[in-house]
């Protein structure tokens, strides 16, 4: 069976290095923000080209940080509205729901699955304080567009990179994290740039912001036992940042070896049932999935499986038909349905052997 993802393998080169700063974390005795998380923060804000990391528990955290510190600085209230990609996991909607915002649920593009900028517009009440743009599954959202709508409105623009680590935008060159007010990102080990576990980062250019989010991070504290804000307990692990640390100068390697898989498969899966992703072969994509379109997607992934090759759907059913959801359960985001309905994930990632790769190619091309 050939893994959607095969996490041992993609960590084996590092074991040595994770080992020698698990005993250099023993010996030292300091467990929480100590010089990993201080390192990570510094190297991971500069790989962004930010001037701010605020290194957090995981990637909701990130982002319901991101809105709580808005509103603790008076640039968001409760019930203000965020207009948010339909078709997103439901993760960037609860992050709004749980920072006591309203989700307002906008249709992606069809082509790249990220929020539709002239759907942006018409959906902008005077209740509209931000936009969260999605870069899903590693394709940045298009950010040029979104910054000028928010730009024109005076909304805040808060990135869920949560999938895109290391994405360049074709607007201005920056990278992802670096696109608008403030982003999100996890570090969930199936990342692009995956730790061992939970492990999330803010990243902003906001002087403001970073002061707020680096105390609310640790119980709303500056300084020990003085709490001069309400926060919470989510601060990025000594361990996770020591193994986030071994493994973010290989990023870009990682991002390359994905990208040059995804122009094979663009290459070479030839099958008219199959739609293949939109990517211009530029930087803007990552490949953190690598996601394929069919009408019968149960007998796709049954015929895969029969010939050894497990997939991934991303994600099956639409946040707005998710019970926990219920009260948006009537409403109707048609091209958000179509694509719950038809995508399917197929493996891509930098330890497929050039076997794997053909059989992956030869199966897909026989359906």
């Amino acid at each position: 069976m050939i893994k959607f993802l095969d996490l041992h393998s993609i960590n084996k080169p590092y074991e040595a290095a994770f080992l020698n700063k698990m005993t250099a974390m023993l010996n030292g005795g300091w467990y929480i923000l100590g010089k990993e998380v201080v390192l990570f923060e510094k190297e991971f804000a500069s790989y962004c080209g930010t001037k701010y990391c605020i290194g957090v528990g995981n990637g909701l955290d990130a982002l319901v940080l991101v809105f709580k510190g808005y509103i603790q600085l008076g640039k968001l209230k409760k019930g203000d509205e965020v207009l948010v990609p339909a078709n997103t996991y439901i993760a960037s909607i609860l992050a709004v729901l749980q920072a006591d915002l309203t989700p307002v649920l906008v249709e992606p593009k069809e082509a790249t699955y990220t929020i539709n900028p002239s759907l942006i517009q018409e959906n902008i009440t005077p209740k509209t304080k931000a936009i969260l743009a999605v870069h899903l599954y590693g394709q940045l959202a298009d950010m040029e567009a979104i910054n000028s709508i928010a730009k024109q409105n005076e909304l805040i623009v808060i990135e869920d990179a949560a999938q895109a680590h290391g994405a360049v935008s074709n607007w201005d060159t920056k990278k992802a994290g670096n696109l608008g007010d403030a982003a999100g990102f996890s570090f969930y080990p199936g990342k692009n740039l995956g730790a061992l576990g939970d492990a999330g980062a803010v990243t902003t250019n906001d002087e403001a912001l970073a002061e707020v989010l680096f105390s609310m991070r640790n119980y709303g504290s500056k300084v020990k036992y003085e709490n001069e804000i309400l926060g919470t307990n989510s601060r990025l692990d000594e361990l996770q940042a020591a193994f986030l640390n071994v493994k973010l100068p290989d990023l870009e390697n990682e991002n390359e070896k994905r990208r040059q898989l995804a122009q094979r498969y663009l290459r070479e899966i030839k099958n008219e049932k199959i739609q293949l992703p939109f990517w211009d072969e530029s930087k803007n994509h990552v490949f953190h999935l690598f996601v394929i379109q069919t009408k019968n997607r149960k007998e796709l992934v049954a015929y895969l499986k029969e010939n050894g090759i497990e997939t991934m759907i991303h994600y099956p059913i639409a946040p707005h038909k998710q019970e926990a959801l219920y009260e948006w359960n009537q409403l109707s985001f048609p091209v958000t349905e179509k694509i719950h309905e038809e995508v399917l994930s197929i493996p891509l990632n930098s330890v497929l052997e050039e076997e794997e790769i053909q059989k992956i190619i030869k199966v897909l091309n026989e359906y």
